[in-house]
């Protein structure tokens, strides 16, 4: 009898070499040369390996063993880091990965859409900042996996560190945020950059969680389901100087953008976030909502925001500082940029939480405002002040905190008053009030103390008061400390 001799041997090979590799320890891709890891923190180190194998990481003087479990995956952590000189991370199992210049500091990460992604080359000075680039202790890594329908687990991307020929490349926001903590606080710096262009908020947010949330439910139901992979493009070429593209280009530009645009919920959270946890972070930068201020789409993000805030602490496993870019001043048709705004600011209520307010760094005819180093100034200032407790001049700008009617007037108060506040370059301007009849009037306001009070010859009994409350507003209150009030109102009418 004959036997199929060659096919058996062939599959035997497979299967054999299929074990083979399946033994290999392997690491996420966060795990590489280069990379941060969080001081004075538990620092998880997890991976794969056979059924059972045993691993050991070496790290610093510190020694830790697991074994892997029944389906191949293995955790350890590192205890208390010291921040200093770059180290050898080392995985011992069936083989050795060896992971050069390991740094110890604080690791941030930054996430949302196309501001956040906007790149330093793009923002304005760059050829002033590339020349002044001098910091190799900053370390910066883009998450370059794309949208996934489940969880992943292991995520594409390396570590690059911070020097005149590689910083164009960095994340704007995170750089200039990252560098002032480092000129600051003396250590070494690591920024995870996870963003993409053009997504919306739910994309960013687990599915399940989204799903339990009767706010939300009605929003999810209405979103397509996704496709087993849908990959993302890397975003610099979203936002190329007007100069340089023409009409044509910009057209073809943006059909591949919207082709290829992720729209499933959760799909971003699953491959782009996911594969970053538990890796441990002193806390994370959110920069986004453009997306999400259509006026279909703007009323959710209240719940929203607060939702992702909570889910990706408890997915930690701890209270990560989160802190979000709140909207700048853009002229953008059919969006309600006021609503977003205020949404940032109502989710303030959450504990360890903080927002960098632009509404004076923005750009009238463009969505993406080069002036990144104001943003990453205040971003810094609010993490140095609250995160680490250094003594800066303020965390934030001026915050609504109450108000009272006082016959034809409206008595505003604000926290974060810091010195006192005042109106920038000229008399004090943005403000409305209205009455019982909803319509809206000018307002004539000044300073008193820590408080506004705004009046108005057309209203004769006010019930409510706005500040900046427009897409593009022309407004200018500031507290000493140089830094804008939020554009808020005293009202909820529709």
């Amino acid at each position: 009898m004959k036997t199929n001799f060659l096919p058996r041997v062939v599959a035997t090979l497979a299967l054999a070499l299929s074990l083979s590799a399946r033994a290999d320890v392997s690491l996420p891709a966060i795990f590489s040369d280069h990379m941060v890891l969080q001081r004075d923190a538990r620092v998880p180190v997890w991976g794969t390996a056979a059924p059972g194998e045993k691993i050991t990481v070496e790290f610093a003087g510190q020694s830790a063993s697991t074994n892997a479990g029944a389906d191949g995956k293995w955790r350890v952590a590192l205890a208390d880091l010291k921040a200093g000189a770059p180290q050898t991370l080392t995985i011992r199992g069936n083989n050795t990965i060896i992971i050069q210049d390991v740094l110890v500091g604080e690791v941030w990460l930054g996430s949302g859409q196309s501001n956040m992604a906007m790149t330093v080359n793009r923002a304005k000075d760059f050829d002033a900042e590339k020349a002044a680039t001098r910091f190799p202790l900053i370390r910066h890594f883009k998450e370059e996996s794309g949208s996934a329908a489940t969880p992943q687990s292991v995520g594409k991307g390396h570590w690059e560190i911070c020097a005149p020929e590689t910083v164009g490349g960095f994340s704007a926001a995170l750089y200039f945020f990252g560098r002032e903590l480092h000129q600051t606080l003396g250590v070494p710096v690591g920024l995870i950059n996870s963003s993409v262009g053009g997504t919306a908020i739910e994309l960013w947010i687990a599915d399940d969680v989204q799903k339990g949330s009767k706010e939300l439910q009605a929003a999810i139901a209405a979103t397509p389901k996704a496709p087993a992979v849908a990959p993302v493009p890397a975003p610099v070429a979203e936002n190329p100087p007007a100069e340089k593209i023409s009409a044509t280009a910009k057209a073809k530009a943006a059909k591949t953008k919207n082709a290829t645009r992720p729209a499933v919920a959760g799909g971003l959270f699953n491959g782009k976030i996911s594969p970053l946890i538990p890796f441990a972070i002193r806390g994370a930068l959110w920069y986004q909502g453009e997306a999400n201020s259509t006026p279909a789409k703007a009323p959710l993000y209240e719940h929203q925001l607060a939702l992702l805030v909570r889910d990706w602490r408890a997915r930690w496993g701890y209270e990560l500082p989160f802190a979000w870019v709140q909207l700048p001043n853009f002229i953008g048709a059919g969006r309600d940029w006021p609503l977003v705004r205020e949404a940032m600011l109502k989710t303030l209520a959450l504990p360890k939480t903080g927002m960098a307010i632009a509404i004076d760094v923005g750009e009238a005819g463009d969505i993406h405002p080069k002036n990144k180093q104001t943003v990453g100034h205040r971003l810094a200032l609010w993490a140095l002040g609250t995160v680490y407790e250094q003594k800066v001049a303020a965390t934030s700008g001026p915050l609504p905190a109450g108000h009272e009617i006082r016959g034809k007037e409206i008595v505003l108060s604000f926290k974060h008053a810091n010195g006192g506040l005042v109106a920038k370059d000229g008399a004090l301007t943005g403000f409305q009030i209205a009455g019982a009849d909803h319509q809206w009037s000018p307002a004539q306001a000044r300073i008193v103390g820590d408080t506004v009070v705004v009046t108005s010859p057309l209203v004769a009994a006010p019930l409510a008061a706005r500040y900046a409350w427009e897409n593009f507003p022309t407004c200018n209150l500031f507290n000493a400390a140089g830094l804008p009030a939020s554009p808020f109102r005293t009202d909820d009418w529709k």
